[in-house]
């Protein structure tokens, strides 16, 4: 009995340790960001998730934990700091990370196939659609025409030299 108890508070020990281990970890990658006006901090939060980091393609600034995400936020972050308006820190990122950085970038002659692809797609489909709905609601009728020479090509395949082959 006494070797249970001691097995269970070991256990106990040991389960906790764990937790608070691992809830360590999780705060350890929380990024802590001071601004001398804390009107700043939306703006921020807004552009961080806004813009797209250039090496994890697919997470954005606030997500990611790559080395370039966390000197882009840096980076956002002073330029907030030098009263850039979210225009004007937008365009300069793009600079410098072409338009691949913002996740809706801006309607311009290398974007325009972006923002067109999905009304000409709808387009499409909806045509095909029409197209195919009229085609089953008309029935379909087989036309048979036949004259003397597709009768006796008959004729002569089904061995039948009497010639009565009914219509």
């Amino acid at each position: 009995m006494l070797a249970k108890r001691v097995s269970l508070r070991i256990f106990l020990r040991a389960a906790i340790a764990c937790l608070a281990l691992g809830t360590s970890s999780l705060f350890a990658g929380v990024d802590v960001v001071d601004f001398s006006d804390e009107s700043l901090r939306p703006r921020y939060q807004q552009l961080v998730e806004e813009l797209r980091c250039p090496k994890c393609q697919n997470q954005n600034l606030a997500d990611s934990n790559s080395a370039i995400s966390q000197d882009l936020r840096r980076q956002v972050q002073q330029l907030l700091e030098k009263g850039l308006s979210d225009d004007e820190i937008k365009a300069y990122l793009t600079s410098r990370y072409s338009d691949f950085i913002l996740y809706r970038p801006d309607v311009n002659k290398n974007t325009w196939a972006l923002w067109g692809a999905p009304v000409v797609l709808l387009l499409l489909g909806l045509f095909l659609l029409r197209r195919m709905s009229s085609k089953t609601s008309q029935p379909i009728v087989p036309t048979v025409t036949s004259n003397e020479r597709d009768q006796e090509r008959l004729r002569k395949l089904l061995g039948d030299d009497k010639g009565d082959v009914q219509q």
